[in-house]
């Protein structure tokens, strides 16, 4: 499903065409994939709308003329969405493609019904360095930007994993030196700090910790302009926090989209979040028990519990995961408490340790003989589960 290369942006279509439509914009220097890992999760509950910038992955580098700018892209954007069908739609951006979503939600607030900015700034950095950027481009290519923007976009860490190289090869090899340099023109013009204050539309923010191309402090000056915005912190990520911490931003966004949606989205939303959190073989066994009588109730749960509580971006869900251990051994709830320390174990998102530690503090404020009973049901789990794969 694209359109010609030589007209607007290629992209690439995932999900149901009866879903909610997602448009998710990259950064500069990567292609549409940069959003692989969270579009899983995502399209369980939208259609999601991935496009290239110009002279990015499949899109022809004159997409954007000399002299072109945010709003040129901005109306790129749109003109997709005419040729998609899509009126109106949520909205997602890394950097340059956040900054495309800042302006889309403030000039044209009819059509965006959600956004979430993620690494990027009101403003980035002083024009001039742009512009040197452009020129050392031009003149010695894509190639000559790839160590330092590996720097910028990983963590120490993670630069050297698949994904990492990957990305890094993509801007080498298949990134057009000039279309990237005009990108890098538009980016030295482009501030939105006059118009922050116009962006209506619920508005998520998300910040990698240990991103040193927009620091944390770019991400809460958006928090604090856009009127109710959020703000998600990533720890453990730089500039590419969903590529080196793809869960987490997967189920930010996840749980920010779901907050503004009818009983039949949050449903929808909230069976996403729980087979996420549960893993797809307990959910799978719950629902196909489901009798005339409990029907209402999976229900109830589902929206409520799942598509409510556990989407909301307050809290991250391992720690969403602790305060329910901590709460389900309070209560004496052993059988609820089995199945969420099997579910944190095989998710990968709890440690033995952090079990260890979560028990240990219920000790204190529990009461011994409620933790002594805790720990007796996760020594079974842990042997149970000792060495095996997460069930998502």
């Amino acid at each position: 499903m694209t359109i010609r290369p030589d007209t607007g942006p290629h992209h690439r279509v995932d999900g149901p065409p009866s879903y909610p439509p997602l448009l998710l914009g990259p950064s500069l220097g990567t292609p549409l994939s940069v959003w692989d890992q969270q579009v899983p999760l995502l399209a369980r509950t939208h259609r999601i709308v991935r496009w290239d910038l110009p002279g990015h992955g499949g899109t022809h580098p004159d997409v954007l003329p000399p002299g072109g700018g945010v709003a040129d892209l901005g109306q790129q954007v749109l003109a997709l969405a005419d040729t998609l069908g899509i009126d109106r739609f949520a909205y997602a951006g890394i950097s340059l493609g956040g900054a495309v979503g800042i302006w889309l939600a403030a000039h044209h607030p009819d059509r965006v019904s959600s956004l979430t900015v993620v690494c990027s700034s009101a403003r980035f950095g002083e024009p001039d360095g742009w512009h040197d950027r452009a020129r050392d481009v031009r003149t010695h290519g894509t190639d000559s930007l790839a160590h330092a923007s590996a720097a910028r976009w990983f963590t120490p860490a993670f630069v050297s994993a698949p994904a990492a190289s990957s990305l890094v090869e993509a801007l080498r090899t298949a990134t057009d030196p000039e279309a990237y340099a005009r990108l890098c023109e538009a980016l030295a013009g482009y501030d939105a700090r006059p118009y922050l204050h116009r962006v209506t539309a619920p508005t998520l923010i998300v910040a990698g910790r240990d991103d040193p191309a927009t620091p944390v402090a770019h991400a809460r000056e958006l928090a604090d302009t856009i009127p109710g915005a959020g703000l998600v912190e990533i720890p453990g990520a730089a500039h590419l926090a969903g590529v080196e911490q793809p869960r987490p931003v997967a189920r930010a966004l996840a749980a920010h989209l779901a907050a503004d949606t009818d009983d039949a989205g949050r449903h929808t939303a909230g069976l996403a979040v729980r087979r996420t959190v549960l893993g797809d073989a307990h959910v799978d066994r719950a629902l196909a028990r489901t009798t005339p009588l409990t029907a209402a109730f999976q229900d109830f749960i589902t929206r409520y519990a799942w598509g409510e509580i556990w989407t909301r971006p307050g809290l991250d869900h391992r720690t969403r995961r602790c305060l329910t251990l901590t709460a389900l051994v309070a209560q004496g709830h052993h059988a609820e408490l089995e199945m969420h320390l099997r579910a944190a174990l095989t998710s990968g998102d709890l440690t033995p340790g952090d079990i260890e530690e979560v028990l240990l503090q219920t000790a204190v404020y529990c009461g011994v003989p409620s933790a002594n009973a805790a720990f007796a049901i996760a020594d079974r789990v842990l042997a149970e589960t000792a060495g095996s794969a997460p069930e998502e």
